[in-house]
């Protein structure tokens, strides 16, 4: 019999890596996290559906896309919330007309959050992080 040890195997090939992104890719990914918000003049929810896949699919692969999808989705989510509650607080109230005071106030929420997205793109687009106003941090 043969009194030889086996032959080790050849070692395996490092797993390949993503190689690191490019500073002018990772800033349009960040700017589209604020951008995509215009979404929600298209389609219903769009405003928080659109930062929010954007921010799930990019957010393993480069960490500042985290920090911007994050600040995204809760502002936008503060301003769902925000208009949801005026617009209700609107309809019922006018049913004794002071409810239609504030039908102009859920459209100035509306244009605000268009205005800050663009804001945000803005600086992302810089290479600056942005700070929403008057955001709730719903997600961490």
């Amino acid at each position: 019999m043969n009194d030889q040890p086996a032959p080790t195997p050849p070692p395996y090939p490092a797993t390949p890596t993503a190689p690191p992104a490019d500073q002018s890719q990772v800033r349009t990914w960040n700017m589209l996290c604020h951008l995509s918000a215009l979404a929600g003049l298209i389609i219903p929810f769009g405003g928080v559906l659109g930062p929010l896949i954007i921010w799930l699919i990019k957010k393993n692969e480069m960490p500042s896309v985290d920090v911007h999808g994050k600040a995204a989705v809760n502002f936008q989510l503060t301003v769902l919330i925000a208009a949801l509650a005026v617009g209700l607080a609107a309809f019922v109230l006018s049913f004794i007309f002071i409810g239609l005071l504030l039908i102009p106030v859920v459209f100035a929420i509306a244009l605000c959050s268009l205005i800050f997205a663009v804001i945000a793109g803005i600086k992302a687009s810089d290479g600056k992080d942005y700070r929403y106003p008057y955001s709730l941090v719903l997600i961490k």
